[in-house]
C-alpha cells in the first residue's frame, strides 16, 4: 500500500521586491560550480540550506539559516495540503506539459513489493545527504514517482480546485508552475486513490534511501517516516525520458587496442556521425572516438541475462567494464544527457571515446523494475528536473 499524504508545507513568503528565483533552485545534484555561486548569493535561496559550504558537511549552520527564515517570516506553513506542480517545456522542437502532484509519501522497503527503484546508487552521496537530513530534519528536495494516476473525474476536481503559489521560466525556457490543493475532501480522495497502486521511483533513489535510513533512525517519530515526494502519472504527455550518454577518459588504453577489443565483444558496423544519428534507433547503441570515427554496436548473441538487452547495461559490461576497466579505476567516466555538448566535445578530442545511447522506454523501464532489476546508475534523464524551493516538508 501506498500512503500518500498532504502535508503542512511550508512555502517562500516573498519580501518586497523579492522575485520567487532568488528561492529556488535545480536539484542540488546538477548545479555546477559557477551557477552554485550565483545561486547561493541570494541568501534565501535553497541551496544555501541543501549544499553547505562547511569542509565537515555537517549542516548546521543551514539549520540555524532555516530557523531564522521560519522566525523572520520568510517562509510561510501551510494548512494540510497537496501541491501541483506543472512544468511547460519544449523538446525535439516539440512543446509539453508535464504534471506533479506533491506531497509527503510513507517510506518503506523495496522489498514491500509498492515502492520501485530502476536505478542503482552511490553510497558516497547517501551518506551526506543523510548528514543533511540529521541536522535539518526537513525534506528540502523532493523525489520523483511515477504512479497510474487519479482518472479523469479526479483530475478534473484537483484542476478546479488549485490556486497558483508561484510561477517562474527559467533560462531553457521551462514553465514552473507551482499551486496549491487545500481542499480536506479532495485530498482524502486522492490519498483513498493512491493506496491501491504502486509507486516507480523516476528520480531521486539517493534521497529515498537516505529517507528510509533516516526513518529507520527514528522509528517513534511518525513524521520521519514520509519523504517529499512529486508524483506524475504514468500516462502523462509530458514524461520525456532522455538517454545520459557516456564519455570515456582512458589512461593507457590506445583506440587501437580498444576497437581490437570491442569487436571481440560485439558486431560493430562503423558509419558517419549522421549515419549514426539517423540509424541508432535501430541498433543497441552508438560509439564515437576521439580519431572521429563512429560505430553502430549490437550484441553478437542473445544472452540469458535480460539486462544486456539494455544498451547501458551492455555498454557497461562489454564496453566500460570489459574494455577500458572503469570499475578497476583504469578509465575515468562522465555523464551528459545532451548529444549536441557530446559531439562538440569529441571534436575537440577532449574525450577517447563516448557511448551515445537511445532514448530509454517507460515501458521498458517499468518492466525491469517489475522483474526486480535495476538499471546501471545514470540510465534515465528525465527532462526536464524537479526543481527545489517552493516548499519544505518540516518534520520536527
Amino acid at each position: 500500500m501506498v500512503t500518500f499524504l498532504p502535508f503542512e508545507g511550508y512555502r517562500p513568503r516573498l519580501a518586497a521586491g523579492e522575485k520567487i528565483e532568488s528561492r529556488i533552485s535545480p536539484p542540488y545534484d546538477v548545479i555546477g560550480d559557477e551557477y552554485l555561486k550565483q545561486l547561493q548569493a541570494q541568501p534565501g535561496n535553497v541551496t544555501n540550506l541543501t549544499l553547505s559550504p562547511d569542509a565537515d558537511k555537517r549542516y548546521t549552520k543551514s539549520r540555524k539559516l532555516l530557523d531564522e527564515m521560519i522566525a523572520q517570516g520568510g517562509l510561510l506553513k501551510d494548512t494540510p495540503s497537496f501541491y501541483v506542480y506543472d512544468q511547460t517545456f519544449t523538446s525535439g522542437g516539440k512543446e509539453y506539459r508535464r504534471r506533479g502532484l506533491v506531497g509527503i509519501l510513507r517510506t518503506e522497503e523495496y522489498s514491500e513489493g509498492h515502492i520501485i527503484p530502476h536505478e542503482e546508487t552511490f553510497s558516497k552521496v547517501k551518506a551526506d545527504r543523510l548528514n543533511l537530513l540529521r541536522d535539518m530534519e526537513t525534506h528540502l528536495e523532493s523525489i520523483f514517482g511515477i504512479f497510474p494516476g487519479l482518472g479523469d473525474e479526479l483530475n478534473r476536481k484537483v484542476d478546479n480546485n488549485i490556486r497558483l503559489c508561484a510561477r517562474y521560466v527559467d533560462k531553457d525556457g521551462v514553465e514552473h508552475r507551482y499551486s496549491r490543493l487545500s481542499d480536506e475532501a479532495i485530498c482524502k480522495e486522492i490519498t483513498e486513490k493512491l493506496k491501491d497502486q504502486n509507486m516507480l521511483i523516476a528520480d531521486g533513489h539517493h534521497r529515498y534511501e537516505t529517507a528510509l535510513n533516516y526513518a529507520k533512525e527514528n522509528p517513534d517519530c511518525e513524521a520521519k517516516q514520509y519523504v517529499l515526494c512529486t508524483m506524475v502519472a504514468s500516462d502523462d504527455q509530458g514524461l520525456v525520458i532522455w538517454p545520459t550518454h557516456r564519455l570515456i577518459d582512458a589512461e593507457d588504453i590506445g583506440e587501437t587496442s580498444a576497437l581490437k577489443k570491442i569487436d571481440k565483444k560485439m558486431k560493430m558496423t562503423e558509419v558517419t556521425e549522421e549515419e549514426m544519428e539517423a540509424q541508432l534507433k535501430d541498433h543497441l547503441f552508438g560509439m564515437i572516438f576521439k580519431s572521429g570515427r563512429c560505430f553502430l554496436l549490437d550484441n553478437k548473441e542473445e544472452s540469458d541475462n535480460i539486462m544486456f538487452g539494455l544498451d547501458t547495461y551492455s555498454a557497461q559490461e562489454n564496453i566500460l567494464k570489459g574494455v577500458y576497466k572503469a570499475d578497476e579505476g583504469k578509465s575515468k567516466v562522465s555523464y551528459n544527457a545532451e548529444l549536441e555538448p557530446v559531439k562538440q566535445e569529441m571534436k575537440d578530442k577532449k574525450h577517447d571515446a563516448a557511448i551515445i545511447l537511445n532514448d530509454p522506454s517507460l515501458k521498458t523501464i517499468w518492466d525491469l523494475a517489475d522483474k526486480g532489476k535495476r538499471m546501471p546508475k545514470k540510465t534515465t534523464f528525465f527532462f526536464p528536473k524537479i526543481w527545489s524551493g517552493w516548499v519544505f516538508y518540516k518534520m520536527a
